[in-house]
């Protein structure tokens, strides 16, 4: 038995309650070790692949001309809207975004032939990251 649970056992018994009942769930949370270890890892995994998806937008906003009629940053320019308040805009969902991208609309050309589901994917990281990465100047 390890020092958690003797302890565990030592404050039981001094408050009178049934030893019985905590035993079990310290084995419990035994058996879920292995799992916590690996919602950790997938987790690390996952933010890593979110933080990359973040910079590739950023070289694609750059590099596809984005930046031509949105200005640097999206701060936006006589062309084109600031697309700053994405992020936190609830009508700009990152699906309805993604659909503007690939189709355009209003004055913004469509971008389907130019931009594939994986940069507009990539696209929507960016726009909708909470501290946007700048991309190196080429």
């Amino acid at each position: 038995m390890n020092l958690l649970g003797v302890v565990s056992l030592k404050v039981v018994v001094q408050s009178g309650l049934c030893c019985e009942k905590i035993f079990p769930v310290m084995v419990s949370f035994k058996h879920l070790t292995p799992l916590m270890l690996l919602a950790l890892a997938a987790s690390a995994f996952l933010f890593g692949q979110s933080h990359t998806a973040e910079e590739a937008g950023a070289l694609l906003f750059r590099d596809k001309g984005c930046v031509h009629c949105h200005g640097d940053g999206g701060l936006g320019t006589p062309k084109g809207p600031a697309l700053t308040s994405l992020r936190t805009d609830k009508l700009w969902s990152p699906a309805k975004i993604r659909i503007q991208i690939l189709n355009g609309g209003q004055k913004m050309p469509s971008f389907a032939d130019s931009v594939t589901d994986e940069e507009a994917a990539q696209l929507v990281a960016y726009l909708r990251a909470k501290n946007k990465p700048i991309p190196p100047t080429q």
